[in-house]
């Protein structure tokens, strides 16, 4: 009986704090891709041939209790065999591709030390022969909240290439 009334209690533990996790913040979010300016979406793309209409992203934010933060990119869809640089940005997306705001730092600047995958989110990818892709980067840092509002993919890897598709993600922190 004793048992029985621990298992019980353990399992309520459980479940009331995220079943054992010791997430503090979690949050999965899904886009289809629709054109720039024709129609209202979270994710829109800027480059057709790059993201066609209709391709799908799946973002998803883990931030622990402490403030190591993952996220997760899922795309399908996009051109095939293509090589995409992505960047968490500050703000939200909208019909011109330069709403997105600049990238999201964790220490704000704009020289070598600052423009970098350690201190900025750099997710990315080759798209493989179906146009699919996933690819993760984890980070001992959260989120300030408010300051990280897309994903935008861009043409080519690393820093140079124009905004092919931004997604809205409402990044938060763990506070």
């Amino acid at each position: 009986m004793v048992s029985a009334v621990y298992a019980g209690a353990l399992a309520a533990a459980l479940f009331a704090t995220g079943c054992g996790s010791t997430d503090v913040f979690s949050r999965n979010t899904d886009g289809v891709f629709a054109p720039a300016g024709i129609a209202a979406s979270q994710a829109v793309t800027y480059d057709q041939n790059l993201v066609p209409t209709g391709s799908s992203i799946h973002v998803r934010q883990r931030t622990e209790a402490g403030g190591a933060t993952t996220v997760e990119l899922r795309v399908a869809g996009v051109k095939a065999g293509h090589a995409y640089g992505v960047h968490i940005h500050q703000k939200a997306c909208g019909a011109n591709p330069k709403d997105a705001g600049m990238h999201y730092q964790n220490e704000p600047g704009m020289d070598a030390a600052h423009v970098n995958d350690k201190n900025e989110v750099w997710l990315d990818f080759k798209a493989d022969a179906d146009g699919n892709a996933s690819v993760k980067a984890q980070h001992s840092w959260a989120f300030r909240k408010g300051e990280a509002g897309s994903v935008v993919i861009h043409s080519v890897q690393g820093t140079k290439g124009s905004r092919a598709a931004c997604f809205t993600v409402p990044f938060d922190s763990a506070s």
